[in-house]
């Protein structure tokens, strides 16, 4: 699925999507304490990047960290923007994004590469790994699944990644895996996440 095909679908359902998903109150709580937990080991910068209606950015901001969400989708961002105002957010993409070598004591990708092909992912990973100084942190959430392949997503095409093999493409990238997290509630998809901090170069 193309960067632009992913970019319009979202931009016509932004304000549908705000109202199912964007609030931190209405996810799953064991989400709200991993990214707590890990926003509290942060020094430093952090992106949040793929950051939809601006939610976690917040979170992020309102524990006191430098915060700068980025999405792809302009909606995204002007519904952010207009939500939380004392925000900084900006329209970027998470092949490229607007920060320098080593800066980011952390980042957050949640749920933001569910649906970039997966021989496209690498590329993704080592950007995130350019932006994170040495001992930074990159906290990614995904649909988990026992293989990887793609699924009717109800925006737009999606990828379930078995842990092991977004753990294998992370090392690829100059990650280590600090830890890893699968879960699989009623009613919903798998639920994956890893914790990775970027090796010394």
């Amino acid at each position: 699925m193309t960067t632009r095909a992913v970019r319009e679908r979202y931009g016509v359902r932004a304000a549908e999507y705000t109202e199912l998903l964007g609030s931190v109150g209405d996810s799953a709580e064991q989400d709200r304490d991993l990214i707590g937990r890990w926003a509290d080991t942060i020094d430093g910068r952090i992106i949040d990047a793929g950051c939809g209606p601006g939610h976690w950015t917040e979170f992020l901001h309102g524990r006191g960290l430098e915060v700068l969400g980025i999405d792809l989708v302009p909606e995204f961002v002007d519904i952010a923007v207009s939500r939380f105002p004392e925000v900084d957010y900006r329209v970027g993409e998470l092949g490229s994004l607007p920060t320098e070598d080593a800066s980011l004591g952390g980042l957050l990708s949640w749920y933001s590469v569910i649906h970039t092909e997966p021989e496209a992912v690498p590329a993704i990973l080592d950007e995130f790994a350019r932006c994170l100084r040495a001992g930074g942190t990159l906290l990614l959430g995904f649909f988990d699944g026992a293989r990887l392949e793609p699924f009717d997503h109800a925006v737009v095409t999606a990828y379930h990644w078995p842990v092991r093999e977004m753990s294998h493409a992370l090392r690829a990238s100059g990650f280590e895996i600090v830890e890893t997290h699968a879960r699989h509630d009623p009613g919903s998809r798998p639920y994956g996440a890893i914790l990775a901090r970027r090796s010394a170069v």
